[in-house]
């Protein structure tokens, strides 16, 4: 006699029921799983599976596992990835548990083997056939029932199979297949059954009539389309549609457009209702619509009119810059009285790391505005600026209107950033598309080519920035006053790296506040060695560098206070990255100091002359520009002309060749300002004065010496007091500008203004 109460290993399933007289795919990944299965493979017996009550719970306890489950035999076992197991099993008969023996490695049970009870076969008989009739039923219905199941239960005529194979396909919910499988009595199982099925039997119509309104909402073009228009559907049988036109209208009423733009809105929102939701082209309406009604038409707002408070943000971000925060003071102080924007674009012209883009922040956070910015580097399709029209596959709006969407008001601060950096191609030219932009005579109608509606941008506050002035397009130069940031002398950057630099970097590396300590000379030599530029984004560079390895010596060491000094610079910063540009004492013939200069800050330059026999030819070297070259083949004209007052014999430039060289030739040179260093060059070779080595020069000069204005005065000037030169010359005209050199500077250079190149070869040449 078969024994009813059995001891067998036991596998927790999740989300799923098993039942006997099916077979059963499922994967374990638990722990206590798999050690259940590998018990009963190596003991060749069956195993017992049950449904846990709460499928989120990893862990199960006896309390979270229905008793009533299936004894199943293992037909195969095949191991996955990731240390999980795929089985194959097959449902046998129901059991109940009687006892939990073992639950640490995996659970082990007693159960005892349940049977069905028949009561009333004929009850029986007429429940099976309403469970047969409205399985046929579902079949016709649905499309999701699978076909080949519905040929193999034909054959099945006894109940309890019928239910156990019925339930297992058909239905959804654990709880319910549950109840179905602890249920003992025949008829009761297959009353239930038929009550499920009854109620699927009804979805499956529902569903069948929501696809036939869907088609005929639908052409057979628009099948794509289907899956949208079936949720629309299905949201009107269960009466929740919204109506979206209803919906779009009242968006547009509540952005407060202009009248005209509003009739237009709401125009296009009629059209979108007489539309077929599947159409291309509602979707390209919807979005137009919805572009409107983000963007903000009347959202101003409040300036603070504070202007000691709008100086004490500025002095807050910034060192010195004292010209320029004066100029930005004015500028807000104009805006207060006129009640509006008035007068040029401010733009902030500069080498890279001097504060452009912070500054134009510090003017956003001074007024009490919203800050956005549009880089312009690389921008050359005029779309970018106006839009695409709503003709294109894919149109959308410009950049302006985007940022003006993010900003969500009417009066915001923009940057322009890199606005010498634009360019154009054969797709436009973005340069006279900024010109409506930024003109406040056009700005007030803004057109973009999505929107095609005007808007008002004479409330935002432009600002542009840019490295140099030569690239920005004239027709917008004209409209912009020009703030040149020309760079920090060295006593600036080291109060910028004292105040602002090293406790923003402190910060941002988790140190605590004042834990570093860098010396004043250790400052001096990383703006020295390690950095050349006019800006202090290297600096800032060169901190961070020593904050890490800071931060790395208080984990590893927990050392709380360091100091760093010009004798322990190197090593935290490894080898210096540039020499010193101090320059040979000693005077020298045809060896001229000039000053350039450059991106990124002045520069000294040192122009070679040497004198052999030919017959008077030119050589230029050192991968000069056109304009140097012009200048070398100036200066030497202007040398032959003035040869007698120097005591050189006119016909030794007959048979006599000259090489001009500029050091560092491969790094290419050109600008209008070393052509009195090339004449002084050239004149020290022909009579043989040798050229005071602690002058340096500055300026260009006409075939009748006279010396012409130059810019950068002050780059050069600083570049001249780093390399020790306490002597410079430049022209008359630049006198002007020495205001703008830094005092301490000033005070401790000599400067010879020159307006003739008698008074540069004065001197600049030593005495024979």
């Amino acid at each position: 006699m078969e024994e009813k109460v059995i001891s067998l290993p036991m596998i927790a399933l999740r989300g799923l029921v098993a039942f006997p007289d099916t077979t059963i795919q499922l994967d374990l990944g638990r722990k206590k799983s798999i050690a259940a299965l590998k018990n009963a493979v190596d003991k060749g017996s069956s195993v017992f599976v049950a449904t846990q009550k709460d499928l989120s719970v990893d862990n199960p306890t006896p309390q979270d596992i229905n008793k009533v489950g299936v004894i199943c035999r293992v037909v195969q076992v095949t191991e996955v990835a990731n240390d999980s197991v795929r089985i194959i099993i097959n449902g046998l008969e129901t059991a109940e548990i009687i006892d939990y023996i073992n639950t640490d490695k995996f659970f082990y049970v007693t159960v005892s083997k349940q049977e069905y009870a028949v009561a009333d076969s004929i009850e029986v008989e007429a429940l099976l056939r309403r469970a047969r009739e409205l399985m046929a039923q579902l079949g016709l219905s649905s499309t999701k029932t699978d076909k080949d199941f519905l040929i193999r239960i034909a054959g099945i005529y006894s109940p309890n199979e019928y239910v156990n194979m019925v339930a297992n396909e058909i239905v959804y919910k654990d709880d319910e297949k549950q109840d179905i499988l602890q249920t003992l009595d025949t008829a009761q199982r297959l009353a239930k059954l038929c009550s499920i099925l009854n109620k699927e039997v009804e979805i499956a119509r529902i569903d069948r009539k929501i696809a036939t309104r869907v088609r005929r909402q639908i052409d057979k073009g628009q099948k794509e389309y289907y899956l949208k228009e079936q949720i629309r559907a299905i949201s009107k049988e269960l009466g929740e549609d919204e109506d979206e036109i209803a919906e779009l209208e009242d968006l547009v009423k509540k952005a407060k457009m202009p009248a005209e733009i509003e009739e237009k809105a709401l125009k296009e929102v009629r059209r979108l209702s007489k539309m077929a939701p599947s159409s291309p082209d509602s979707a390209v309406i919807r979005n137009y619509v919805e572009w409107l009604t983000d963007l903000s038409w009347n959202n101003k707002t409040d300036d603070n009119k504070d202007l000691k408070k709008a100086k004490e943000i500025l002095d807050c971000d910034h060192f010195g810059l004292e010209k320029i925060k004066q100029r930005i003071i004015e500028y807000l102080a104009v805006m207060q009285l006129t009640g509006g924007l008035h007068g040029p674009i401010l733009c902030f012209v500069g080498p890279p790391g001097v504060g452009k883009t912070s500054i134009v922040k510090s003017i956003a956070r001074a007024l009490d505005r919203k800050y956005v910015r549009m880089s312009l580097g690389g921008v050359r399709d005029e779309a970018e600026i106006r839009g695409h029209r709503r003709t294109y596959i894919g149109a959308i709006p410009g950049k302006v209107i985007y940022m003006m969407k993010q900003a969500q008001c009417i009066n915001p601060v923009l940057l322009f950033d890199e606005i010498d950096k634009m360019s154009s191609d054969f797709r436009g030219d973005p340069a006279s598309a900024m010109l409506e932009v930024l003109d406040p005579e056009q700005n007030f109608s803004f057109v973009d080519h999505y929107l095609e509606v005007p808007y008002d941008l004479s409330n935002v506050l432009f600002v542009c920035t840019a490295n140099t002035v030569e690239s920005i397009p004239a027709p917008l130069l004209d409209r912009m006053e020009i703030i040149e940031l020309s760079g920090y002398a060295e006593e600036e950057k080291i109060q910028i790296a004292k105040q602002f630099l090293l406790p923003k970097q402190e910060k941002l590396h988790g140190i605590q506040e004042h834990s570093v300590r860098i010396t004043d000379d250790a400052l001096r030599g990383i703006i020295t060695r390690y950095t050349r530029e006019s800006g202090v984004r290297s600096l800032e560079r060169e901190i961070a560098t020593i904050c890490r390895k800071v931060a790395l010596g208080i984990v590893n060491e927990g050392i709380t206070g360091f100091e760093i000094s010009d004798d322990n610079l190197e090593s935290y910063l490894g080898i210096a990255k540039f020499k010193n540009d101090y320059i040979d004492t000693k005077d020298e013939v045809g060896s001229a100091t000039g000053l350039a200069w450059t991106a990124v800050g002045g520069t000294t330059l040192t122009i070679d002359v040497t004198l052999f026999d030919g017959k008077g030819e030119i050589t230029l070297t050192g991968m000069l520009g056109d304009v140097m070259k012009e200048s070398a083949r100036t200066a030497i004209s202007l040398v032959k002309s003035r040869a007698r007052e120097y005591g050189i014999d006119p016909a030794v430039f007959q048979k006599t060749d000259i090489h001009i060289h500029i050091p560092e030739g491969a790094i290419p040179k050109d600008g209008p300002s070393a052509g009195i260093t090339m004449a002084t060059a050239i004149m020290s070779a022909f009579s043989h004065r040798a050229v005071i080595k602690k002058v340096a020069m500055t300026g260009e000069t006409t075939l009748r010496g006279k010396v012409l204005p130059i810019g950068g005065l002050k780059e050069k000037t600083l570049a001249a007091y780093r390399a020790g030169i306490r002597k410079i010359i430049v022209p008359e005209d630049n006198q002007p500008d020495l205001k703008e050199i830094p005092k301490e500077v000033l005070g401790d250079i000599d400067i010879v203004l020159a307006n003739d190149i008698t008074t540069v070869f004065d001197n600049a040449l030593a005495r024979l």
